[in-house]
């Protein structure tokens, strides 16, 4: 699996576990997650923070403007990882719009189970073949933790990455950040 389909898969899991619950409260959240298990992923990332911290300010600015316009801010996170920003209107959380969010692409199906403290989710994708499941637990209704495990192959041989997150709400105003624009 490459690695910008790690990462977008990522993004969305993370997202789809802050809008699954009708109690979190709509407006700017922070995702902070870190990734471990694979060394080509984890390399990829230290790569790209290094492209992202030797831009030039114009054009890093520009870069998260058009970000902004997606609907995600991301950077480098204290002590590896990344955290990423991303804002939640009340109607995407009262519609569960991201709960199961829409695949582009890889023939992907995903389940969300809701437990006692969160939801148990699972995903399969057929192009290119990878799986993955985790354990969404709210810890209120301003913050929630992720663990999830993902498989797939890289260069034929298969890999096993993990994912531990967090989310907590900033505040109701999103400032200049849009709601996430996700495919209809």
């Amino acid at each position: 699996m490459n690695n910008s389909r790690y990462i977008t898969t990522l993004t969305l899991l993370a997202c789809a576990a802050s809008a699954s619950a009708q109690n979190m409260k709509p407006g700017l959240w922070e995702v902070s997650s870190k990734m471990g298990g694979n060394p080509q992923m984890e390399q990829a990332m230290a790569q790209m923070e290094k492209q992202m911290a030797a831009m030039p300010p114009a054009q890093r600015k520009q870069m998260q403007e058009m970000m902004d316009k997606q609907g995600v801010s991301f950077g480098a996170a204290a002590g590896g990882g990344m955290v990423s920003k991303v804002c939640m209107s009340k109607e995407m959380i009262d519609r569960g719009q991201m709960a199961n969010p829409p695949q582009q692409q890889g023939n992907c199906t995903s389940t969300n189970d809701k437990t006692a403290t969160g939801y148990k989710m699972k995903y399969t994708c057929t192009n290119p073949a990878s799986s993955g499941e985790g354990v969404f637990t709210y810890t209120s209704d301003t913050a929630y933790t992720l663990k999830m495990t993902m498989n797939g192959t890289h260069q034929g041989k298969p890999q096993t990455t993990t994912m531990d997150a967090t989310g907590k709400w900033l505040g109701g105003d999103c400032g200049t950040l849009k709601p996430m624009v996700l495919p209809k």
